[in-house]
């Protein structure tokens, strides 16, 4: 079965991102009082759970679908951005994804603000909804109901032909208990089958780069909204795609510019979203303009991307409108210096507008996430250095000879790697990076980051002597179970393998 999915519709400002946030139970959507923070469909993955006094009754799962404000650029005052660009005409995308979010969903949640009362766009939206022939799968959402004194007005919406609306307050959490049991209500109990996809996609770029487009033409469907205007996209947008027979979440994430030159408070909102999307991803396709400079938004993104060890690729989008006389192998070279902490990162040319590379690109994520998530044998890594060691060994310091006593791989995504050697300064740059190039030569992981953890032999106390450590096989030589300065806690949780 499919995932249920719940819509969230209504006009502007009237809670539908922040009753988004409250269902996820987290700040997803952008919170903000400015009309139009949202424009494109936002959904998340949300766990229902059941009323406390149902015995034995489990969560139920749903695909719940942020929308932008119906009518959001009417007024003059809302229709210009910071550079004068004219916000209305996006209006028409912004409406169709609404209509098509309702028209996809299984339930939808037409928000009010109990506050203000119905409105004349209210009563439009309810017409549009009646009209649709999805009435029946309507229900009217009286927000901000902070207490029990604004029940009466919520109310009055029964009149809007919808129903009697259900009440709460996404801000306050009013009535959350009896919402999230009524929601719970709502959802088929099969939901609980489901798992959640857990190849995640994060593409990252500047602003007009083509992130969206390549996330509509990798979903085949225009999924968000794609515009000349640069900063359309504000929040990170999860959207489905299937590869054969796995299910890839796609995160598109807003354009970045220098801090300088944001306009508002939303554009920090939408720089974090970005760099929350990176925690999220197994994997990142970071989007160039190949008819543009390298700017430092690319070379600040690209330390983002290696702090994390993500597998990463680079696409290089627009590369047919670049100039005829531009050499690949030129521009690798110019990458490679102005990004130089993904060398080992694949680079993928695409015209995104037509689909060209797209199909490689999604065959390229799966091979990235096996790469990442490949476990190679002690054995085989023990070997692996010896041939470095005896190609080229480290060098020794004030008569200290380096040397490697143990080597094991204890995670993966990133595949992690501890080294326990006599003195881990010895190892350190240079030929921590000589020894990096040899693993993405020599093992099945040559496209994607490695990390090393370079631990100390820790050496017995007196107290562990006196206390029979010092027996045959359990010198400090062999002890190699404990690893100084190396804390299990700060690796990816891998279960029973880790140290």
């Amino acid at each position: 079965m499919s995932l249920p999915r719940i819509a969230i519709v209504g006009r502007p400002n009237v809670g539908k991102s922040s009753l988004f946030n409250r269902l996820a139970g987290s700040r997803v959507s952008i919170v903000d009082p400015t009309p139009g923070v949202t424009r494109d469909r936002v959904s998340r993955f949300v766990e229902i759970r059941p009323p406390v006094e149902i015995e034995g009754a489990v969560s139920r799962y749903a695909e719940i679908v942020d929308t932008g404000g119906y009518g959001v650029y009417g007024s003059e005052d809302a229709r210009f951005d910071d550079i004068g660009a004219d916000l209305s005409t996006l209006t028409k995308a912004i409406e169709s994804q609404i209509e098509r979010a309702a028209e996809e969903s299984d339930l939808i949640l037409f928000v009010v603000d109990a506050q203000a009362g119905p409105t004349r766009l209210d009563e439009t939206i309810a017409g549009m909804l009646r009209t649709s022939g999805r009435a029946d799968k309507v229900v009217v959402v009286a927000n901000k109901v902070d207490s029990d004194s604004w029940e009466a007005d919520a109310m009055e919406f029964a009149a809007l032909g919808l129903g009697i609306p259900e009440i709460t307050s996404a801000k306050s959490g009013f009535k959350k208990r009896l919402f999230f049991e009524f929601l719970w209500n709502q959802i088929d109990p099969a939901s609980a089958l489901h798992i959640d996809p857990e190849i995640k996609l994060a593409i990252v770029g500047r602003r007009n780069a083509g992130k969206s487009t390549l996330v509509n033409a990798m979903a085949g469907d225009e999924r968000v909204i794609t515009s000349e205007i640069a900063g359309t996209t504000r929040d990170a947008v999860d959207v489905q795609v299937r590869i054969g027979d796995r299910t890839l979440t796609v995160i598109d994430t807003a354009g970045l510019r220098k801090k300088k030159s944001w306009s508002n408070q939303i554009e920090a909102y939408a720089h974090q979203r970005t760099i929350d999307s990176l925690d999220r991803a197994n994997v990142v396709f970071m989007m160039i303009d190949a008819t543009e400079p390298i700017s430092q938004i690319e070379k600040k993104l690209a330390k983002e991307i290696v702090d994390r060890f993500k597998p990463v690729a680079i696409i290089l989008n627009k590369w047919d409108l670049t100039k005829d006389d531009l050499v690949l192998d030129d521009y690798l070279e110019y990458l490679e210096q102005e990004l130089p902490g993904l060398g080992y990162a694949p680079i993928i040319r695409m015209t995104a507008t037509d689909g060209e590379g797209v199909r490689p690109a999604l065959r390229m994520v799966l091979n990235l996430f096996e790469q990442a998530g490949h476990r190679e044998s002690t054995g085989r890594l023990n070997a692996v250095f010896k041939e470095i060691l005896d190609r080229r060994g480290p060098s020794s310091r004030l008569g200290t000879r380096a040397k490697i006593l143990y080597v094991s791989q204890v995670a993966v995504h990133p595949p992690t790697i501890v080294l326990v050697v006599n003195k881990p300064d010895l190892f350190k740059g240079g030929y921590e990076r000589y020894i990096l190039n040899r693993l993405h030569e020599e093992l099945p992981y040559s496209e994607v980051p490695i990390r090393l953890v370079f631990s100390q032999r820790r050496r017995l106390e007196l107290s562990e002597l006196k206390a029979g450590r010092n027996r045959a096989g359990d010198s400090d030589a062999e002890d190699v179970g404990s690893l100084e300065g190396f804390d299990p806690a700060d690796l990816p949780d891998e279960g029973d393998d880790r140290i």
